[in-house]
């Protein structure tokens, strides 16, 4: 249940950076590009604590917590991508 939480965490972090990218951006695409740009780095860095707080918290070991620190961080990553991707097309 918290992996699941965590990735719905991702897709809100995925909102806000698309809305601020039109805030302060403007109209475009390129508005929505740049929102998509920094969450990227933004996600990798809350994913890693994610996984932090499991290795140094809850007793996991790095082993034990890098798959999910790679299903957390690449489901709302490759939808990201996949936005990225269909934007610059159109």
């Amino acid at each position: 249940m918290h992996t699941i939480l965590v990735i719905l965490g991702g897709f809100v972090l995925m909102a806000l950076c698309l809305l601020g990218g039109r805030i302060f951006g403007g109209a475009g695409v390129a508005s929505l590009i740049a929102g998509l740009k920094l969450f990227l780095p933004l996600w990798l860095l809350g994913a890693g604590i994610n996984m932090y707080i499991g290795v140094a918290r809850a007793g996991y070991s790095v082993g034990e917590e890098l798959p999910i620190f790679l299903l957390i961080y690449a489901i709302p990553a490759a939808v990201a991508g996949l936005l990225w991707w269909r934007l610059a097309r159109g």
